[in-house]
């Protein structure tokens, strides 16, 4: 059915500046927070132009609750006996390495991968990732949201388990594939991020070692360049409307969700990410709203939008593209 769907690219018309390969993964999780773990993993390891080589899985002890099992069914007892990630550390590691790692809602897997090497003083070997999201929008897909089953519709791809990390790394590398080759065809420049290795986490020598892994976060964040937003700002955000790309998004105050794991996604959408809040901020992002930061303060002179994180999380889910020029 999904030949039937894409034609393969010829071999003279594949861009000769796409990857050698890819890791599709998929981890499923005791949470969505920077303390959270890894219970599961999956990774489907494709060849430059999508076809399956292999694929891995395995379950993870994250040492803690396993959080909401009504998601992803893991359960304590399930889970009691699965090896440590710092076990599986070398394995998983050779799954992803020289490879572009591919995931829906990419910054997500790519943050919980990069904790879990940090907790086991190790790096993992990812230099560049791949959303399915951002692909999806860059070819324009006639999609009514940006879930990973209405990705699967689209191209007929038929899941079985949802949220189990081997069969969603399944139907993903099975939706990417035809997403890959329409790219290719249409000469549309992949949408590829830069992986940093995480540096706000750091071993604590003088600390003895914790049952969850022997680091606590440091304060200090070393400043992080990102590129431009190449779209023009459309003005302010409205309430019950869709955030528009090229909107400047500022955070303030403390939020549930890494504060750099909001901000990928912000960028992912295609907002800007300002450091600081002026009249020609489109939405400013608290869950404090009264805290009287400076932020806080201008917004309410400027007449700034203010919504709380869950807010802009659900608005993060459909983006409205930019205006062709």
């Amino acid at each position: 059915m999904l030949e039937d769907r894409t034609t393969a690219a010829s071999p003279t018309a594949w861009p000769a500046a796409y990857p050698e390969g890819y890791a599709v993964v998929d981890v499923e999780t005791t949470g969505l927070a920077r303390d959270d773990r890894i219970i599961s993993a999956a990774v489907y390891r494709l060849d430059a132009r999508g076809e399956v080589e292999d694929h891995w899985y395995t379950m993870v002890n994250p040492e803690r609750d396993p959080g909401p099992v009504w998601i992803h069914g893991l359960t304590s007892e399930a889970l009691e006996g699965a090896p440590l990630f710092q076990d599986v550390a070398e394995e998983f590691a050779a799954r992803l390495d020289g490879r572009v790692l591919v995931a829906h809602n990419a910054v997500f897997d790519w943050q919980m991968i990069a904790r879990e090497y940090a907790r086991a003083e190790r790096e993992a070997p990812v230099r560049q990732r791949l959303c399915t999201i951002a692909l999806s929008k860059e070819l324009r897909l006639p999609l009514a949201n940006h879930k990973l089953e209405t990705l699967a519709a689209h191209f007929g791809v038929v899941q079985q388990r949802a949220h189990h990390a081997l069969d969603d790394a399944r139907v993903l590398a099975e939706a990417f594939r035809p997403s890959l080759h329409a790219a290719a065809r249409g000469g549309v420049r992949l949408p590829l991020l830069e992986c940093r290795p995480l540096t706000e986490w750091s071993a604590a020598p003088t600390v003895p070692r914790q049952s969850s892994g022997g680091y606590r976060p440091s304060s200090w964040r070393p400043s992080r360049r990102r590129p431009s937003c190449p779209y023009p700002n459309p003005g302010r955000y409205e309430e019950g409307k869709r955030l528009k790309q090229g909107m400047r998004v500022a955070f303030s105050g403390d939020t549930s969700v890494d504060r750099e794991l909001l901000e990928d996604r912000a960028v992912e959408a295609g907002l800007h990410v300002a450091t600081s809040l002026s009249r020609l901020t489109s939405l400013l992002v608290t869950n404090d709203p009264d805290s009287g930061t400076s932020k806080t303060v201008k917004a309410r002179q400027y007449g700034t939008p203010v919504i709380d994180e869950a807010a802009f999380g659900q608005l993060l889910r459909d983006v409205e593209p930019a205006s062709p020029e």
